[in-house]
């Protein structure tokens, strides 16, 4: 009598964790599409923002120019006042300082007002990014677009499905990061396109190791415990995370793969 009484408190013992390992499961599987989600709506964003700027800056009517570009088409005051006077380092800088703002703070924010700042910081580099329609060809954006994206799928489901703890990527993966950073700006002054050609080739790999190390940190972010309010937060900075390595590794291919104009 007792072991059956053992048998079936075991059994209903199973039973439960099975359940309760299909609801973190379940849970876990929402969370992340909520991530990709803010993730694609932020893409989606970025690319309006930067081709309507794009068709705004530039015109093929001299009567209408404020400047000519090397390709023969002109740009508009608007573009003139964007990419050819100080204002230039407003646009390139004012991402960087809300992305660190928004990184810093978000926990403390509403919910509401990170997604607004999201939005914002997402359009705030799309005006930034579309200088690359006066630099590349559009069919090469386009291709070397959907290469990123079938790119950064794959890392990302491997980084989301590896049993391999990644977490000894994060060290090297940032040192390797801070030497992009200082190359591209000692290459400012240089302007040595061997330099560019091996920043582009080992960005390329450290933003793509990043996508993978990143979507695993993203998952292990997740909680069941967590609130509506805390899950979004947390689905919105990955979102951001994810982000930033799409955009950085389209950019770093781009310049690898891209026809100029």
């Amino acid at each position: 009598m007792a072991d059956l009484n053992d048998r079936g408190f075991a059994q209903v013992q199973s039973t439960s964790a099975r359940t309760s390992a299909a609801e973190i499961d379940e849970g876990l599987r929402s969370y992340m599409l909520m991530v990709y989600n803010y993730m694609a709506m932020a893409l989606g964003v970025t690319g309006a923002a930067a081709l309507g700027t794009f068709y705004l800056s530039v015109t093929n009517d001299p009567t209408a120019a404020a400047a000519q570009l090397p390709n023969g088409e002109y740009l508009t005051q608007l573009g003139y006042t964007l990419f050819a006077t100080p204002l230039k380092y407003v646009v390139f800088f004012a991402p960087l300082g809300l992305v660190f703002f928004l990184s810093a703070r978000i926990q403390k924010m509403k919910v509401s007002t990170a997604q607004t700042t999201f939005w914002i910081y997402a359009g705030l580099v799309g005006i930034s990014l579309a200088s690359i329609f006066m630099v590349y060809t559009h069919g090469s954006i386009a291709r070397v677009f959907f290469i990123t994206a079938a790119a950064f799928g794959g890392l990302s489901l491997y980084g989301y499905t590896t049993k391999k703890d990644l977490t000894g990527w994060g060290s090297f993966l940032f040192m390797g990061l801070i030497g992009i950073i200082i190359a591209m700006v000692v290459n400012i002054f240089l302007e040595s396109s061997a330099l560019q050609f091996a920043i582009s080739v080992i960005g390329v790999l450290v933003f793509a190791g990043l996508t993978a190390y990143d979507t695993q940190q993203i998952k292990n972010m997740y909680a069941e415990s967590d609130g509506t309010s805390t899950a979004t937060r947390k689905a919105i900075l990955g979102a951001l995370k994810l982000y930033l390595d799409f955009i950085n590794l389209f950019i770093m291919m781009l310049m690898l793969f891209g026809n100029r104009e």
